[in-house]
């Protein structure tokens, strides 16, 4: 999948788009029909777009690799199984603990994981300006993914 900023990514997030675990991803479900690969790589673009478009000072590599990796929970959550309950509340412990196993992270890195899900955890508030990004970024994307329209032909393409 091709992104606005996939050059950056590329650059800074080689090692985690090349990955067995993101490789996995492409087969999870997250929102709709988007896949948790494609889902990271949309966050990340978005992240860099927000920052850039802000004019913020920020890390570039952190962002990246904080964006790829802030669902790395590696199942898909539309499965019944009792470790997905509350997949909404625990997701993000799973991810930072499979990131932390994968590649070595920094602080910032290991804030945005933990903290991506603000404010719906409300007891992980994010401390830096990448993990702010971050949590705004996967609310937009998420958000566009859960209310996507379904894509009609002309001649099928329902009235309004």
């Amino acid at each position: 999948m091709k992104t606005h900023y996939y050059e950056e990514i590329k650059k800074y997030g080689k090692d985690i788009l090349d990955s067995q675990g993101m490789n996995a991803s492409k087969t999870y479900v997250q929102h709709g029909d988007t896949s948790v690969y494609k889902h990271c790589l949309s966050v990340a673009d978005m992240s860099l777009k927000l920052a850039k478009g802000l004019h913020m000072d920020y890390d570039e590599e952190t962002l990246v690799r904080g964006a790829l990796l802030h669902d790395y929970f590696l199942y898909d959550w539309h499965v019944y199984d009792k470790s997905h309950r509350l997949h909404g509340f625990f997701h993000a412990e799973k991810a930072l603990k499979n990131a932390e196993r994968d590649f070595e992270l920094n602080d910032v890195e290991r804030d945005m994981i933990w903290t991506h899900m603000f404010p719906m955890n409300i007891t992980r508030i994010p401390k830096h300006r990448e993990s702010v990004i971050l949590c705004v970024a996967d609310k937009i994307v998420s958000t566009g993914e859960v209310f996507k329209r379904p894509k009609h032909d002309k001649k099928n393409r329902p009235r309004c």
